[in-house]
């Protein structure tokens, strides 16, 4: 038990030094195992841009103030990493042969498909949280962290690496232990958040949007790379916190 707990530590400090610029001191371990618990390191970046954003709403500001506010906090705590990898892989998915488009997901310069597809991120995510009230929107912000951080060994599990060298590949292979954890886990955060019918249709909308990103990588690549596995996470994030705002809309009318 005792040993169990200390790895949960570990898996954690890991999850969190990878996932936030929080100065956090972890010990280097691979990275798929701690991939379990990436959903409770997402519900506490959830959390506080929930909070935030009630805040932000209790001291007179506009919605789409707040919201706004709130995401370029959230995108400080974790140093824009999924954003990045958004802008990246619309780049290099957009691109010409297989050679070329893994090319240019490495180029540091961000073109036209990649500021397209951050705008769009940014601009649907501040829209669904605006359309939220504050403890809606801490409930949606929890979900959606969580579920869009599980999406990972799932993208990595159902497709193969498209090099063998990255960030993708380096992450190493989670296995399906991993995954189940992961997925159970991101589902008991978002139930509690959300009610559990409500989690399971959000669990569903983040790895349709994930696997969506991820059969477009296979064929356009192979497989994934850590931009595409960042791209996956906001496909997820974006397709939950439009959903969740869609039924707190439907049950409100």
């Amino acid at each position: 038990m005792n040993g169990d707990l200390a790895d949960w530590r570990r898996d954690l400090g890991t999850a969190a030094a990878f996932l936030t610029r929080l100065p956090i001191a972890a010990e280097p371990r691979p990275l798929s195992p701690a991939m379990r618990a990436f959903p409770l390191v997402g519900a506490a970046i959830g959390l506080g841009g929930g909070v935030l954003y009630a805040l932000l709403l209790a001291w007179g500001l506009p919605p789409l103030v707040a919201a706004t506010v709130t995401l370029g906090a959230v995108v400080l705590v974790t140093g824009a990493l999924h954003e990045d990898g958004l802008a990246d892989a619309a780049d290099g998915l957009g691109g010409g042969d297989p050679a070329r488009r893994l090319a240019l997901m490495r180029d540091s310069r961000i073109g036209a498909f990649g500021v397209i597809a951050l705008t769009l991120s940014l601009l649907a995510r501040v829209a669904a949280v605006a359309a939220l009230g504050g403890g809606e929107a801490i409930a949606a912000w929890v979900a959606a962290a969580a579920l869009s951080r599980a999406v990972f060994p799932l993208m990595m599990i159902t497709t193969r690496p498209a090099r063998s060298d990255g960030a993708g590949a380096g992450a190493g292979r989670p296995t399906e232990g991993v995954l189940a954890t992961a997925g159970a886990l991101a589902y008991l955060l978002a139930a509690l958040a959300v009610g559990p019918w409500d989690a399971l249709l959000l669990l569903l909308a983040a790895a349709a949007a994930a696997g969506l990103v991820a059969v477009a990588a296979h064929r356009r690549i192979g497989g994934y790379t850590g931009d595409v596995l960042g791209a996956g996470q906001q496909a997820a994030e974006v397709a939950v916190l439009a959903l969740a705002a869609a039924l707190a809309q439907g049950a409100a009318a």
